[in-house]
């Protein structure tokens, strides 16, 4: 049964460092959650070290700009990993050819300029989709208004032409203040069923997780650190973390608070595990909010 806890700090003391999901646990897209920024910089103080595990579609350094930009504290993180920077790398090594259509908005163009230098420089040529090699997902163009819905000619027209479908947000949707928005996830998954083929590297998948530990142990010096993995997903954060083998601290208010009754920061606790059995999934700890 999972533990549901009632801070970061009742439990700090066990691990060294934290694996630490953004939206829904740090922010929600407009802006931080003092409580969240504050637990993180008291684990910090413990000389424990924060790395903020994201599947934005985005590199590191525009993640970096967004949290900026929001009022996220730089002194509340040690170090970042997206999905962006994962699936980087597996363009660059030619995953699905090097003629790219790009499925996204003009918001993450970044994915295809601040590359980085450590990975195989391939050179990638942005074409329209009847020339295409594959298919590079960020997202949705415009995910104010568009759905998965407004995709499907595109996708067929991909399934026709057999393109693999590289997915750089495996999320399915994400919540900004009050509005829930589609990510590039519910793009690959509508393409799925199609019959098509979508590859990922962000959460729950071992490539972020690789690369999170590569850059743990940079700046650390250490590569048998205790992780613990923090989320709101719990079919990305907290099942990416279990497949890792490192414990998971799932919390409760973020995408899934419905599930849980009317009070998203006292969430049922009869609820959460009744929820948690038949997914067949199971936290080591689960938090209301990240406090």
């Amino acid at each position: 049964m999972t533990d549901l806890i009632p801070s970061l700090a009742s439990i700090s003391d066990r691990y060294d460092a934290v694996f630490c999901d953004l939206w829904g646990c740090l922010h929600n897209g407009q802006t931080p959650f003092p409580a969240a920024v504050a637990a993180l910089r008291a684990f910090r103080a413990k000389g424990k070290t924060v790395l903020l595990l994201t599947n934005s579609p985005r590199p590191k350094s525009s993640v970096i700009n967004q949290l900026a930009r929001i009022g996220v504290p730089i002194d509340a993180w040690d170090e970042i990993v997206s999905s962006g920077d994962a699936t980087q790398y597996a363009l660059l090594s030619g995953a699905v050819g090097t003629r790219i259509h790009h499925i996204g908005a003009p918001k993450d163009e970044t994915f295809f300029t601040d590359l980085p230098q450590d990975a195989p420089q391939t050179p990638i040529t942005r074409v329209p989709l009847t020339d295409a090699e594959g298919v590079v997902c960020t997202g949705l163009f415009d995910d104010l208004t568009e759905t998965p819905d407004d995709y499907r000619a595109t996708l067929l027209m991909m399934k026709a032409r057999d393109l693999k479908m590289l997915c750089a947000n495996p999320d399915l949707i994400v919540d900004l203040g009050d509005r829930r928005l589609y990510c590039a996830g519910a793009l690959a998954q509508a393409y799925e069923a199609m019959g098509g083929t979508a590859l990922y590297f962000g959460k729950p998948h071992p490539p972020i997780y690789d690369l999170a530990r590569r850059r743990l142990a940079a700046l650390t010096g250490r590569d048998d650190a205790n992780i613990l993995a923090i989320g709101d997903g719990i079919h990305t954060d907290i099942q990416g973390g279990i497949g890792e083998g490192i414990d998971t601290l799932f919390v409760t208010a973020g995408i899934a608070a419905h599930e849980f009754g009317p009070d998203p920061a006292r969430p049922d606790v009869t609820r959460l595990n009744h929820w948690l059995t038949n997914l067949q999934l199971s936290p080591t700890h689960a938090i209301p909010l990240l406090a």
